[in-house]
């Protein structure tokens, strides 16, 4: 009333300008707040939580998250990473890099690895299914119904896996795997193999076998680079969508349900492709 009073129509049509209610940080309290957070807390303490910084700067916890944010900042996040310190690091990762982007003519390139320690874990009582609303839920506890080990060779031409089940994973186990992967394999065809350095890859026996058989050949990753081994992006699958989350009552319903997946795997299964640059790879590390 008093705008129009005083200016008229033209007084109405737009607000009329005040003061935040809240005045904008000063750069100095931002800066401190960034300073502060790359640098360990003086309390002890891992890293710095909202609230402990707002308590020794001074300002608001909502303040502390708007500069976190602004600045790309978590502290309570953190990433694992392990450095390979196999003195032939890049010798081998062209070599693997090599089979997966131009495999040799007439031959077969497969990616060997065991998952051990495979836990048939059943639940202490049953959850409830997932609803609208909730989603399905499982007790924290469990019990153990034994534990098997899967060998398994993914075929990088196809992207198909071979799997057998063992109860445990010695060289002998290994060997009777490679006698099942050899059963399976066209017998014309040169056999190039993927493996990291676990001791049972390398055992006299299997080294033996290896030359009792010279058409296959062992390429073998850098130490501590097991995602270079292009069947470990199966071993992730096949927990995630299987095992992480089952109820299993004994080894053998364990072993089945494996033995389901990798056949429905293999009705859908896809050449596997490698679309990473080992010389951005090599500068990395």
């Amino acid at each position: 009333q008093e705008r129009f009073m005083n200016e008229g129509v033209d007084g109405l049509l737009r607000d009329k300008t005040r003061p935040p209610g809240i005045a904008p940080l000063q750069s100095v309290l931002v800066d401190k707040v960034v300073a502060l957070t790359l640098d360990p807390p003086d309390h002890e303490a891992t890293h710095w939580t909202v609230r402990a910084m707002a308590k020794a700067v001074g300002i608001a916890a909502s303040s502390v998250v708007k500069i976190w944010h602004d600045h790309g900042l978590a502290p309570h996040r953190w990433r694992s990473f392990k450095l390979s310190n196999d003195k032939a690091f890049a010798e081998k990762l062209h070599d693997v890099v090599g089979l997966y982007v131009s495999p040799p003519a007439h031959a077969i390139v497969l990616s060997v690895d065991e998952k051990s320690q495979i836990q048939a874990l059943d639940r202490t009582q049953p959850g409830l299914p997932l609803k609208r609303g909730r989603g399905a839920t499982m007790t924290h506890d469990y019990k153990r119904n034994g534990t098997t080990t899967l060998f398994a060779a993914l075929n990088v031409l196809d992207g198909s896996v071979i799997g057998r089940n063992m109860q445990r994973h010695r060289h002998q186990e290994f060997i009777r795997f490679l006698n099942a992967v050899e059963a399976e394999l066209p017998p014309d065809k040169a056999v190039h193999v993927i493996l990291d350095n676990y001791a049972t890859h390398k055992q006299p026996k299997v080294r033996a076998w290896l030359a009792r058989h010279p058409r296959w050949t062992f390429h073998f990753v850098p130490t501590s680079c097991s995602w270079l081994n292009a069947v470990e992006g199966f071993f992730a699958k096949l927990t995630r969508r299987r095992l992480k989350y089952g109820v299993f009552y004994s080894v053998v319903d364990l072993q089945a349900a494996i033995n389901r997946f990798i056949t429905e795997h293999n009705q859908q299964s896809q050449p596997f492709v490698w679309r990473a640059d080992p010389h951005k790879i090599i500068a990395a590390v």
